[in-house]
């Protein structure tokens, strides 16, 4: 990839080079990352409190061999087996761990696979998070859709025979209100069964609003857990704030969604002890709203021109696949989501073992349906995109893939009455 995304003096007046310099540089001129902004809902919950609890206290050296064979041997998996099944100590066992995951996949979803598409729909953003390529201070082609421009785009998807659909905003409330991605969500009822969001974090009344427009669940990345590493990766915006956005699921919950999903970006810090929270996360909200649809990804971070700054911890495809497998025996009736971030080769392998939804047909650019579903060219400027897949597979492509592998390929999973 050029240097498009990441941007030097050449690019910004000397006034925007120096903050952002500043920020960079200096801790003194970042506002408080556990302080909330205003405007921002504060809720009652120990669902952090539990979560952050198990995380800071979890010393994965400890676990032995032992520890990993009993946790297999267990019909129920506790958090302390899951430990367990995180730790080093695990990997020489990740083939038991996948025939365990194998079995409580087939347990409690079949042999059926998910799949969706995301729809970008805007790529303005107020954060200046140093590993995203929406980032306010990289020089990308920006573009907000219009109405009639986003339903082009769904009809076109739609058309493909795709009957689930992610919108997804850069994170900028003054480009992309919420009434803006209201009206989005109803334009997306007419066309699709299932209607996700991946947006900034909103407040309860308007995590309601959102729902009443036609969205049925909500997806947050905390991005990382470790609180620490959160704030020299999150140097501006509303995004700064990881308490805030620690809650966002639960505030969707309380909002009247269906369904909530969990991720944190693995590589931006220690990946085992984010794979920990993240899972923790749906487990104690599971219990607090037992009601609700959860589901879990595990995106890594794809490889970006600034990697020397924030220094990303790999996580290599065994390792991946050892966290999907915990996830699977832990949590045996929750989504796992694997994304185009991974290669093909690993997408097939790992639905046969512990994921259950897949997208495809993806374009991580905005307005860019049209090309690359028909070949058309689309009308006016495209949005550049926010990070470069790997699996580029279109839907009837992943379905056949899927369907050879001796899977069911599904395209909803719920029907309104």
């Amino acid at each position: 990839m050029e240097n498009q995304f990441f941007v030097d003096s050449e690019y910004l007046s000397a006034e925007a080079l120096q903050k952002k310099h500043r920020l960079e540089t200096d801790p003194s001129c970042r506002k408080n990352h556990m302080e909330y902004l205003e405007g921002m809902e504060v809720i009652e919950s120990d669902v952090c409190k539990n979560v952050i609890g198990q995380m800071n206290s979890y010393d994965y050296s400890k676990y032995t061999a032992s520890d990993v064979k009993s946790a297999l041997e267990h019909e129920t998996c506790s958090i302390e087996d899951f430990k367990a099944l995180l730790s080093p100590a695990a990997e020489p066992f990740l083939e038991q761990m996948a025939q365990r995951a194998r079995l409580e996949t087939s347990k409690h979803f079949g042999n059926t696979v998910y799949l969706f598409t995301p729809l970008y729909i805007a790529n303005y953003c107020e954060n200046y998070c140093v590993y995203c390529g929406f980032n306010c201070y990289n020089h990308i082609s920006r573009m907000k859709l219009s109405m009639e421009q986003i339903e082009k785009e769904m009809k076109v998807i739609a058309d493909s025979g795709m009957e689930e659909i992610l919108i997804l905003t850069g994170e900028s409330r003054s480009q992309s209100n919420v009434e803006y991605i209201g009206e989005a969500c109803k334009l997306a009822r007419k066309y699709f069964r299932m209607v996700g969001l991946e947006i900034y974090p909103v407040n309860t009344d308007e995590y309601t609003y959102l729902h009443e427009c036609g969205a049925d669940y909500v997806t947050v990345f905390q991005e990382t857990y470790d609180a620490e590493k959160y704030e020299q990766l999150h140097l501006l915006g509303h995004k700064r704030v990881w308490p805030y956005r620690f809650d966002a699921q639960e505030r969707a919950l309380m909002g009247g969604m269906r369904g909530v999903a969990f991720s944190a970006l693995l590589g931006l810090s220690d990946f085992r002890r984010d794979a920990l929270a993240s899972a923790l996360h749906v487990y104690y909200l599971q219990r607090k709203y037992p009601h609700a649809e959860m589901s879990l990804s595990c995106p890594r971070l794809r490889p970006i021109i600034n990697n020397d700054k924030i220094n990303p911890l790999d996580v290599h495809e065994r390792q991946l696949c050892q966290v999907l497998c915990a996830y699977r025996i832990f949590l045996p009736y929750v989504g796992i989501t694997v994304s185009s971030r991974e290669s093909a080769e690993f997408r097939n392998g790992i639905v046969k073992i512990a994921a259950t939804k897949v997208s495809a047909g993806v374009s991580t650019g905005i307005g860019d349906h049209e090309r690359k579903y028909t070949g058309k060219e689309s009308d006016g400027v495209q949005g550049d995109e926010q990070f470069e897949i790997d699996d580029s597979r279109s839907l009837d492509k992943m379905y056949r893939d899927i369907s050879e592998e001796g899977l069911q390929p599904v395209l909803n999973d719920y029907l309104y009455m």
